[in-house]
């Protein structure tokens, strides 16, 4: 009879284990293949991703990437000064766990993508001396934990959006060296 109340406990911490296991799997799928769309999306003219970037070995250990110690997931992304050209693909926002963004220095271009304002774990952001254009995302205003937020020497134009006021971690905020019009907004 024991065996009979032991096998539902049983099956249940098995289906338990498999949701777990799969969720993390396809979490850690998810990361890696954001990074390869990244790298896509990249000239690289000093070659310095596209060997070490590989399926080959985990991507916790490529150049730039840190991973967080418990669940593998990607935390930080700093590329600064390494001449990377391209643009930001909306799928960086996909990386859930990223808390550090430094690809300042380089040759990224294009809009900053509305997606990156879903990293709501992100503590610096830094793509100050690229080529960015267009306007600051207003979803910017959802980075609550945002405490440095650098985006200066880059081509952008519009208002400041008001929502960057709701940023009340916020130590730094550099938008200099942009073509910005209209006033700060009062709120900040």
């Amino acid at each position: 009879m024991s065996i009979f109340h032991f096998l539902p406990s049983a099956l249940m911490f098995f289906h338990c284990f498999m949701v777990t296991y799969t969720v993390t799997t396809r979490n850690l799928t998810t990361d890696q293949s954001v990074l390869l769309e990244f790298k896509h999306q990249i000239n690289d003219p000093h070659g310095i991703l596209v060997d070490n970037w590989s399926t080959s070995h985990s991507f916790c250990n490529w150049i730039g990437v840190t991973c967080g110690a418990k669940h593998k997931r990607i935390k930080a992304l700093n590329l600064p000064n390494m001449n990377l050209i391209g643009t930001i693909p909306p799928e960086l926002g996909d990386l859930s766990f990223l808390a550090s963004l430094n690809l300042s220095g380089n040759g990224f271009h294009g809009d900053l993508q509305e997606e990156l304002g879903q990293l709501s774990r992100l503590k610096l952001v830094d793509l100050s001396s690229n080529f960015f254009i267009g306007e600051i995302p207003s979803s910017f205003g959802r980075l609550n934990q945002v405490s440095d937020l650098v985006l200066s020497n880059n081509n952008l134009t519009g208002a400041i959006p008001p929502e960057i006021s709701n940023l009340l971690n916020t130590r730094t905020l550099d938008l200099a060296s942009n073509k910005l019009s209209g006033s700060i907004p009062s709120s900040i």
